[in-house]
């Protein structure tokens, strides 16, 4: 890292900061702190929660799988482009839960439920977050201080202090002061002006790794693998260990069964003006990878020829000697898991120029600050609305509400710190995230969902699927960290007959279950977090519909909880009155999402997005049909057609997306300032729920019994989601 590189990353860092310091000043209330307003346009919510949810941690995870497993598997996402195709259009949950105005997930779940189970899904869900989220300073630390090649220790009045714990502290402290003071408005613009800026570091890199490496160098290093270990042929990955195809089965169901239930970024899923913009900002999160995920996986790709490849051999043995000597010097315990983390990121520092070292850089630095900020935000802003507040019998003031938020906030942050500084991480960074994410998410989802359209769902539904999953998950978590001690040790010493019949059972029944390889050693435990992730949801489900069944006594109301119909508020009924028409019950609806809402615009872009996906699509099926049918490729066949669909079709993608995302985000920006600029504030607007209604509902309610009836509508039913 020269001078000009830390300028590079300094400068945009500077001017992000002082953006979010002017946006603090527009918060005025907790619907401010925690959802932004609720004035967000599609634009600004499609950048800053991509920008977000992306983050450094989840960029390393990429190249930690890539690198290790390769990009055949990838290739088997094909199935999940429908599946996104149809969520995206439709606003599958994203649109009723919009409706429910609540402004956490939890207070969804006291209007749907009951508030006990409230308190138990929000410390249950704020559990498994801060969890999930206590690593994400370890890795990004770990990156900046073996990326930038920074000392292992420095000295701090008079103290050595080691940089890891330094710089952990740092930025930190810089995610903490965005969020502090302006909660999820300033966390959204600075996660949107962050995106913007990226884009173009995004583009430098991309056409820099294009430059620096031939594709035929590329190519020889991926295909040089043994038999069933296949970097590009997704027909050759049999003997492939937890990066395999069962991982990607498993995501695929989480994409639908998993809808809305992590709230790593709840603020964003109530930040949209109205229900229609939140549906079109997940549209525009279809286009919305571009440039960054070409941009990983270049990186993945050239990292691993750089290592792999002979034309690089001086390069890569500098890297072995570089990675050895870091973690000497930091006396980091895992070795191997650490080597695996950092040896991509090592890798780019040794064949980047001077300036796009430092794009890079600033790339990674926004997208650590992005996610810090969210997630800080989130698990304590979950914490206070969710544990502490559903069971005060008199409101705070929102003076005193935002404090409490505040200081939440202060304390994921403290405990992120102290996590990170000592947990001893033992598997790979995704298998992690699956593990700890399975403890709520394992049961999440079938109360969401449930709650959302199935109106036989009951409380006493929801708390069987979450109790099993979160059980199921937990004891999963527990094996998986202490297998190797002293789990193991025990068994071997006390149960030593219980163990080998143990193996013998769990082996037998990985040798029939297909994508299964649950081979029991001292070393690790057999299975892996996605694999407990995916027997958490089928517990789960089998348990919230039983329970369901067995006590449902009458169908719970939906059109309150959405607001429909005799219950569509008087605020929203004229907001409406200019563009409502008779709701279209076509193909174009069914198919495409479209309604009563959607303009000329609106239509062209879903119809592009539906066209663009369903194009890749077929050409997925006309592949998989083809080598299992009629011809398989050889391995230079499938080199081919990953450079063209995955690297020449992403690059134009990603150069037009770019652009247009970059102008709407910008004018979308400018919108949100001047809707703020006139907001009027509704001081019940706190997420409080009152017999399972919100409390910013009581003033319509109140309206609706002196008999001041909002205008009837020619058609006043609310367009389906």
């Amino acid at each position: 890292m020269t001078w000009i590189d830390w300028m590079i990353v300094l400068v945009p860092l500077g001017l992000v900061g002082w953006i979010g310091f002017y946006t603090r000043r527009h918060v005025h209330g907790v619907s401010d702190f925690l959802a932004g307003g609720r004035v967000a346009g599609r634009y600004v919510v499609a950048v800053a929660s991509g920008e977000a949810s992306l983050g450094l941690i989840s960029v390393v995870a990429m190249f930690e799988m890539y690198y290790n497993s390769g990009f055949a598997i990838g290739f088997w996402n094909g199935f999940l482009m429908p599946i996104g195709l149809i969520i995206a259009l439709t606003g599958l949950a994203v649109y009723r839960y919009r409706e429910t105005r609540a402004m956490t997930l939890a207070q969804f779940l006291e209007v749907r439920y009951s508030r006990s189970f409230r308190v138990f899904a929000g410390a249950l869900s704020w559990l498994a977050g801060v969890i999930n989220y206590a690593v994400f300073p370890a890795v990004g630390a770990r990156f900046i201080v073996y990326y930038g090649g920074l000392p292992p220790a420095v000295s701090l009045l008079g103290l050595q202090v080691p940089t890891f714990a330094l710089v952990m502290a740092i930025f930190l402290s810089i995610a903490i002061a965005i969020v502090f003071f302006g909660g999820q408005l300033t966390a959204m613009v600075t996660d949107c002006v962050a995106g913007l800026f990226s884009y173009a570091m995004y583009a430098i890199v991309v056409v820099a790794v294009l430059w620096l490496f031939s594709w035929s160098q590329m190519r020889d290093a991926l295909l040089d693998r043994p038999p069933g270990q296949s970097m590009l042929n997704p027909f050759d990955t049999a003997n492939l260990k937890g990066f395999n195809v069962f991982y990607i089965v498993v995501g695929i169901i989480h994409s639908v069964y998993g809808l809305m239930a992590w709230q790593g970024s709840a603020g964003y899923n109530a930040a949209a003006s109205s229900p229609h913009e939140q549906k079109m900002g997940s549209v525009l999160g279809v286009w919305r990878a571009g440039l960054s995920t070409l941009m990983v996986v270049l990186l993945a790709m050239a990292a691993y020829t750089f290592m792999h490849h002979p034309d690089f051999a001086a390069g890569a043995s500098d890297v072995q000697h570089e990675l050895v000597d870091q973690i000497n010097l930091s006396n980091e315990v895992t070795t191997q898991t650490i080597r695996d983390q950092m040896t991509v990121p090592i890798a780019i520092k040794h064949f980047l120029p001077v300036g796009v070292t430092g794009a890079f850089f600033a790339v990674m630095v926004f997208l650590l600050i992005s996610t810090d900020t969210t997630y800080l935000h989130s698990w304590g802003s979950i914490f206070v609305q969710d544990v502490m507040l559903p069971y005060r019998k008199k409101p705070l003031t929102p003076r005193r509400q935002m404090w409490w938020l505040r200081l939440s906030i202060l304390s994921v942050a403290v405990f992120a710190f102290v996590f990170s500084l000592f947990f001893n991480q033992v598997s790979h960074i995704l298998m992690f995230m699956a593990l700890t994410g399975s403890i709520w998410l394992g049961g999440a989802g079938s109360v969401i969902l449930g709650g959302l359209y199935w109106r036989r769902g009951t409380t006493s539904g929801a708390w069987a699927g979450l109790l099993a999953g979160a059980t199921f998950a937990v004891l999963g978590f527990i094996f998986t960290q202490y297998w190797a001690q002293p789990i193991y040790p025990y068994l071997s010493e006390h149960h030593p007959q219980g163990l080998v019949s143990f193996k013998e059972n769990l082996e037998w029944l990985g040798e029939k279950l297909p994508f299964t390889d649950w081979e029991v050693t001292p070393e690790k435990f057999p299975i892996t977090g996605q694999e407990i992730y995916f027997l958490t949801m089928v517990v789960s489900i089998v348990s919230y519909v039983t329970a369901s069944l067995l006590t449902c006594r009458e169908p719970f109301n939906l059109e309150k909880m959405l607001h429909r119909g005799e219950y569509r508020r008087k605020d929203e009924i004229d907001k409406d009155l200019a563009t409502l028409r008779k709701p279209l019950r076509n193909w174009k609806h069914v198919l495409l999402g479209f309604d009563e809402q959607y303009s000329r615009g609106d239509k062209i872009m879903s119809g592009s997005v539906f066209a663009y996906s369903m194009t890749l699509f077929t050409i997925f099926i006309a592949v998989v049909l083809w080598n299992t049918c009629i011809s398989p490729f050889s391995d230079e066949g499938w080199a081919t057609y990953f450079w063209i669909m995955n690297v020449v079709l992403a690059l134009v993608v990603g150069a037009v997306t770019s652009v247009w995302f970059t102008i709407g985000g910008i004018l979308d920006l400018r919108k949100m300032f001047r809707r703020l600029s006139t907001l009027q504030r509704n001081l019940l607007d706190d997420g409080r729920v009152v017999n399972h209604t919100n409390a910013e509902d009581l003033a319509f309610a109140l309206e609706k019994s002196e008999d001041q009836q909002p205008p009837q509508l020619e058609n006043p039913d609310e367009p389906s989601g």
